[in-house]
């Protein structure tokens, strides 16, 4: 496929996910929560979690909010590759993507639709956005025992 075609197609999935995005709302129940906020461009996330009864597996995702293309669209594709996923595994996915949106990696083929977000990282600016969901991923669980811990926020990532 050419790239100019692939381009277009990554743009298109972005897109739907942004218009049509299929997990947003709340868990129910709420086992872990986190907020995260994008001051570069005014992204918000608050990010639900339902968790196994042993609370080392997600069983599901979801997220309010209002942000950018590209953030709701990072968060409703996170969304769907964390269900079902252990912690630790949710963890490590959230690393393979920080390190993809530095153009170091991409993701191997059982989420490879993650993959689509990839061009984001030529747009430095733009790159916090597809970042917020993620490092609230991380923040929530790596809250264990506490229901919230306040605000995250993309302040600090390095561009």
């Amino acid at each position: 496929m050419a790239l100019g075609n692939l381009r277009d197609l990554y743009q298109q999935v972005i897109l739907e996910h942004y218009k049509k995005p299929r997990h947003r709302g709340t868990t129910n129940p709420v086992h872990r929560t986190q907020r995260g906020h994008n001051p570069s461009c005014g992204d918000t996330i608050e990010l639900t979690l339902q968790l196994n009864d042993a609370g080392d597996r997600i069983e599901d995702v979801k997220f309010e909010g209002e942000g950018c293309a590209i953030a709701i669209a990072s968060a409703d594709l996170m969304a769907d590759a964390c269900i079902g996923k252990p912690v630790g595994e949710a963890l490590a996915m959230v690393e393979k993507f920080q390190t993809m949106m530095k153009g170091e990696t991409e993701f191997p083929k059982e989420n490879r639709k993650l993959n689509v977000m990839q061009g984001v990282s030529q747009f430095p600016v733009r790159i916090k956005c597809a970042n917020l969901t993620w490092h609230t991923l991380k923040a929530a669980l790596e809250a264990a025992n506490q229901p919230e811990s306040g605000f995250i926020s993309t302040e600090s990532e390095t561009e």
